[in-house]
């Protein structure tokens, strides 16, 4: 496969250097540069094309929240948050504007790798604890309506319902997700059962407007 090309921000120089170091080593990854703030990581990417970000959350001057929603909306790459912050609304703000994962910064080289490559191939990833805790709340999947009970389903129920939403077919989802189209079918149907829908328009439509 293409080397996956990556950008760091982190304020830390230790820990820019650190993960540098990791990938650097491995032939499955190319990095681009580093940044020690999300000003420097959007103006090194509109240069280099990066596929992935790895973006601490606190620093100065920009945010890696608020340079996520930045490089989601200029098309500028995928963002994997990165921190020692393990704060729930952190979480919520960066899936709001768009990161595909959130991790603690306690990851083995190899872990992390992983991770990035589930990013890289359009999964979402996240901390166990996380993914628990989001799956409690309510609006924690970018065009989630406020009216649409996110309590009762776990991370992966979320980003079924959100496929479904956007018109992906069970193929689609399974390839999507890395799961088969079996797998694909029962989560659909255990869903709809447990919101007493009988199709799956009518969930995508209480997914986008909170009305059944």
């Amino acid at each position: 496969m293409d080397k996956i090309k990556v950008i760091i921000a982190d304020d830390s120089d230790f820990v820019r250097d650190g993960m540098k170091i990791i990938l650097d080593v491995d032939d499955d990854f190319e990095v681009l540069g580093v940044a020690s703030n999300g000003k420097e990581a959007i103006e090194l990417a509109k240069k280099e094309a990066p596929d992935i970000f790895l973006m601490d959350i606190q620093m100065p001057e920009m945010d890696g929240i608020e340079a996520t929603k930045l490089i989601v909306e200029e098309g500028l790459g995928k963002v994997l948050i990165l921190t020692t912050f393990d704060d729930d609304e952190l979480v919520k703000q960066a899936l709001k504007n768009g990161a595909k994962g959130y991790l603690i910064k306690n990851h083995t080289p190899e872990h992390l790798k992983q991770m990035i490559k589930s990013v890289y191939f359009g999964t979402g990833v996240m901390e166990e604890r996380v993914m628990e805790s989001l799956a409690a709340g309510n609006n924690v999947t970018s065009g989630l309506s406020e009216g649409f009970d996110a309590s009762p389903y776990s991370l992966r129920e979320l980003e079924i319902i959100k496929a479904v939403a956007e018109g992906l077919s069970n193929k689609e989802i399974a390839g999507k997700l890395f799961i088969s189209e079996g797998t694909v079918k029962n989560y659909i149907t255990g869903i709809l059962s447990k919101e007493g829908l009988s199709h799956r328009t009518a969930l995508a439509v209480y997914y986008l407007t909170g009305k059944k």
